[in-house]
C-alpha cells in the first residue's frame, strides 16, 4: 500500500462511528501497512507523565504502564519536538519499551529502531505516536512528512474525543467553564482505578451516575479491592470536588472518643477536652466526608451519625447548641452491614440510609484480565519506589497472576510484586533490567496454577453456561481440591497447605471465601 492510500485509509477508519479506542486502534493497524514496526503506541500527556491510550505489539502489562518524561528522555525528546523524530540504532539512550515487547517472552528484548511524533494542536501538547522495532534499521528511509501527516490525524482525533467527553461534562453540570470540565476528565481518567473489564466499566458508570447527585453512597467489597479510591472517584467528579473529601477509618476510633473526632467537643466536656475542637462534619463543611470501616462504628455513636444524615445538623460534645453541616457522606465496609442488622451490632435505620445508592466493588478474582494492567502500574511504582532498572514481567508470570485467587485483592497483589522486585532485584546489578518469571512467585501461586490446568483438562464449557455458574463451579473444584487435602493428611491444614503448595495463611483466607472455615 501506498503512503496516500495509507493516509486514506487511516482518515476513513478514524472517522467512522466506532468507539475512540477503536478509532486509535485501527489507526495503528493502518501505520503498521507502510512502516514496520513490532510494537506502536499512542500516549495520551497527563503532566509530566505518557499514559499508554492503545498499543499494537506491546505485552500485556506495558498499558497499565506511566511513563515519566524525566525518567524516559527518547519521550522526552519526541514531545519536546514539532517534527518527527529517528533515533540512531546505536543510540544510548535506554528505550521505554525494552523489554515491553509482546513477542519477547520475557526474554527482555531490548528495542534497535525507534521513531516518534508528538500529537499537537496549535501549541498545546495532546501525548505522542512512537513506533519500535527490534531489527536496528527497520525504519531507514521512512518518509518523515507521511508520519508527520499521522501524527496530525491522530492528534485531531485526540482532540475531538477530549471535545466530545468535555461536552458530555457540561450536560451535566451546566455553568462550569470548559477548562474545569477538561480538568475533571483527565482526572477520571487518571491511574488510581484502572482496569477494562465488564465489571469496572460498570462500576465507573454507576459512579457517574451518582457523582452528580448528593446522595449518600455505600460502597462494599471485599478487604483490598480498593474502596477507597471509588470514594475519591465519586468525589473527584461530584460537584464538591473543589473542596477537601475527608477520610474516618472507623475501625481505628476509641468508642470514648468517637463521637468527639466526628461531631467535635467543647472545652471541658471530658478530661483532657482543654480547648474547643470541631468535629470531622464541621471540617468538611460543603465537602466530602469518607467514612471506611463503616460497620465497626459504635452503637452509642451511629444515632447522632443518622441524625446529621437526615437533618444536616450535628452538636459537639457537652453543647446544646445545634450546628449545620452540610456534608456529601461516603460510607465503606467489608462487612455484610444486612447481616450485622439481624445480630443488632448495627442500626437498621442508619443502615437504610447509608444504602441509598450502593456500589460494590467487584474483587480481583472477578476481573483477572485487569491483572497484567494492574501488575504493569505496579511495577513501575516498585521500580519509582526502590530506584530500579526497568522491571518487566515475563508471559508465565502474568499467566500465573492471572489464575491466582487473591484472597487479599488488589493490595495484595500490590505488596506481592513489591516484595518481589526488592528479591529480584538484589541478583541483577543495580540500574539492570529485572525480569520477574514464573519462579520468582512462589509455591503460593501452585495451587491457582494446577487448578486453572485440571480445568483445561476437563471438559469444554457448555454453550450458554453463564460467568455465574462459571464462578461457581470453580469454587466448588477448589472446595472439592482442598476437602481432598484435608482428608489425605487428617485433617491438618499446615500439610496440606504444603501438599497444595501453598503458605497455610494463603489456604486459610481461601478456605474462608469458599465457606470451609
Amino acid at each position: 500500500m501506498s503512503q496516500l492510500e495509507a493516509i486514506v485509509a487511516i482518515a476513513s477508519d478514524i472517522t467512522a462511528a466506532l468507539s475512540s479506542d477503536e478509532r486509535y486502534r485501527r489507526l495503528l493497524i493502518g501505520l503498521k501497512r507502510v512502516i514496520p514496526y513490532d510494537a506502536a503506541a499512542l500516549l495520551r500527556i497527563e503532566g509530566d507523565e505518557l499514559v499508554p491510550i492503545v498499543s499494537e505489539g506491546l505485552s500485556e502489562d506495558a498499558m497499565g504502564r506511566r511513563f515519566s518524561l524525566k525518567e524516559h528522555p527518547r519521550l522526552s525528546i519526541i514531545c519536546r519536538s514539532e517534527a518527527p523524530i529517528t533515533f540512531p540504532s546505536d543510540s544510548e539512550l535506554p528505550d521505554p519499551y525494552d523489554g515491553l515487547l509482546a513477542k519477547d517472552h520475557g526474554e527482555f528484548q531490548r528495542v534497535h529502531a525507534c521513531l516518534g511524533c508528538s500529537l499537537r494542536v496549535g501549541d498545546t501538547l495532546l501525548g505522542a505516536l512512537t513506533a519500535d522495532a527490534a531489527k536496528p534499521h527497520a525504519f531507514d528511509g521512512i518518509d518523515l512528512g507521511f508520519l508527520s501527516a499521522v501524527g496530525a490525524l491522530a492528534a485531531a482525533e485526540m482532540r475531538t474525543t477530549h471535545l466530545i467527553e468535555a461536552l458530555e461534562q457540561s450536560a451535566k453540570r451546566q455553568g462550569l467553564i470548559a477548562r474545569d470540565l477538561m480538568r475533571d476528565v483527565q482526572l477520571r481518567q487518571g491511574a488510581d482505578m484502572i482496569g477494562t473489564t465488564r465489571a469496572m466499566q460498570r462500576l465507573r458508570k454507576d459512579i457517574d451516575i451518582v457523582a452528580g447527585s448528593d446522595f449518600t453512597v455505600l460502597i462494599t467489597g471485599e478487604t483490598g479491592v480498593g474502596k477507597e479510591l471509588v470514594a475519591r472517584a465519586v468525589h473527584a467528579a461530584s460537584e464538591r470536588r473543589g473542596e477537601p473529601m475527608l477520610y474516618v477509618n472507623c475501625a481505628a476510633l476509641p468508642e470514648t472518643l468517637a463521637d468527639s473526632e466526628l461531631f467535635g467537643h467543647v472545652r471541658g466536656a471530658f478530661t483532657g477536652a482543654s480547648a474547643d475542637r470541631p468535629g470531622k462534619f464541621e471540617v468538611a463543611n460543603h465537602g466530602t466526608l469518607f467514612l471506611d470501616e463503616i460497620g465497626e462504628l459504635p452503637l452509642s455513636v451511629q444515632p447522632k451519625l443518622l441524625r446529621a444524615i437526615q437533618q444536616g445538623e450535628i452538636q459537639r460534645v457537652g453543647s446544646d447548641k445545634v450546628v449545620k453541616a452540610d456534608v456529601r457522606l461516603i460510607a465503606a465496609t467489608n462487612r455484610d452491614l444486612e447481616r450485622e442488622v439481624k445480630a443488632e451490632r448495627f442500626r437498621a435505620d442508619l443502615y437504610h440510609r447509608l444504602n441509598v445508592y450502593p456500589l460494590k466493588v467487584p474483587p480481583l478474582r472477578d476481573r483477572a484480565d485487569d491483572i497484567p494492567l494492574l501488575a504493569g502500574y505496579f511495577c513501575d511504582v516498585a521500580r519509582r519506589r526502590l530506584g530500579l532498572g526497568p522491571v518487566r514481567l515475563d508471559p508465565e508470570a502474568i499467566a500465573a497472576l492471572k489464575s491466582y485467587p487473591w484472597p487479599g485483592n488488589v493490595r495484595e497483589l500490590e505488596n506481592v510484586l513489591s516484595r518481589l522486585a526488592l528479591k529480584a532485584a538484589a541478583r541483577v546489578p543495580r540500574g539492570e533490567p529485572v525480569v520477574l518469571s514464573r519462579s520468582h512467585l512462589g509455591p503460593d501461586f501452585a495451587v491457582s496454577t494446577t487448578v486453572a490446568s485440571q480445568k483445561t483438562d476437563r471438559e469444554p464449557p457448555v454453550a450458554g453456561v453463564d460467568a455465574v455458574a462459571l464462578r461457581e463451579a470453580t469454587k466448588e473444584f477448589q472446595r472439592s481440591l482442598i476437602e481432598r487435602a484435608l482428608a489425605a493428611h487428617d485433617g491438618n491444614w499446615s500439610a496440606a497447605a504444603s501438599s497444595l503448595g501453598m503458605h497455610r495463611s494463603n489456604l486459610h483466607h481461601l478456605a474462608v471465601r469458599l465457606g470451609l472455615k
